[in-house]
């Protein structure tokens, strides 16, 4: 009663489940791994936030590359913003989603050498082609307080560095592309500023990142795995069903013959 599992129609749909199994299988430890790399993270945030500020300069150094291990480290640095040299990265979005720049100031080191120092979120010009309004850095000396970040580069990002820009307006905050345009040695990375606050509602600091959620990664995982053990359950239930029906018609089919037959002649 199981010679139909061999009709061309069965063994497609057979062979369709055994490829749909290990798919899925692999679909499910995807998401998992999805849910350990962001808890993995949320973990690294939560440590770097919560350790004690130290200064800019014993992270990084001129072309230094920020490792993973120290992303969103509490930094200081002392030194003098050079607004003259200020630029802003077009296409960020505020907390609440609306387009706007990043204002990135140089912060010239009281010890030596340079910062790069993100000051936070302001509406873009009606005019694209026009540097925005954008409030004054503090004058003097000034100690500022954020987080580090590594270099931005559009491998990492996601944004495609254009060419042709207006004067003073960039895609990407990286520390070698500044110090190519100060034609001096900046550190590698740049701070997020978190303190001093600004004097009015403008620049928008950068929110503190989320280091709480986890997403929906691990529930994706476990439907994945669910499906794995849905397919042959469906098969089965499949097969069983083309047997009963199978019995059935052939069933029918005797029934049917033997009241077809003629009946015997009376003596």
């Amino acid at each position: 009663m199981y010679r139909f599992l061999l009709t061309r129609q069965w063994v497609i749909l057979t062979l369709l489940g055994l490829v749909l199994i290990p798919t899925m299988i692999e679909l499910g430890f995807w998401q998992f791994h999805r849910h350990e790399h962001r808890v993995e993270q949320n973990e690294l945030i939560s440590r770097n936030l919560d350790a004690p500020p130290v200064p800019v300069t014993e992270l990084t150094s001129p072309g230094h590359t920020v490792p993973r291990s120290d992303y969103w480290r509490t930094v200081t640095a002392t030194g003098t913003f050079d607004t003259e040299h200020e630029v802003v990265v077009r296409r960020r979005t505020s907390d609440d989603d609306r387009i706007g720049v990043h204002v990135l100031t140089p912060l010239d080191l009281k010890d030596g050498g340079t910062v790069l120092v993100n000051r936070g979120w302001v509406p873009a010009a009606p005019n694209q082609t026009a540097y925005p309004d954008v409030p004054p850095a503090p004058r003097g000396e000034v100690t500022v307080t954020g987080r580090l970040k590594a270099d931005e580069t559009t491998g990492s990002s996601g944004i495609k560095d254009l060419a042709g820009l207006p004067d003073r307006q960039v895609m990407l905050i990286n520390s070698e592309q500044q110090s190519q345009l100060l034609s001096r040695t900046v550190l590698g990375g740049y701070v997020e500023q978190t303190e001093p606050t600004p004097a009015g509602d403008l620049p928008e600091q950068i929110a503190r990142p989320d280091d709480s959620s986890i997403g929906p990664h691990m529930a994706y995982a476990v439907q994945w795995w669910l499906f794995v053990a849905a397919v042959p359950a469906g098969w089965i239930i499949l097969v069983r069903r083309e047997k009963r029906d199978r019995e059935q018609a052939a069933a029918e089919g005797t029934a049917a013959e033997t009241a077809e037959e003629p009946a015997p002649a009376s003596a």
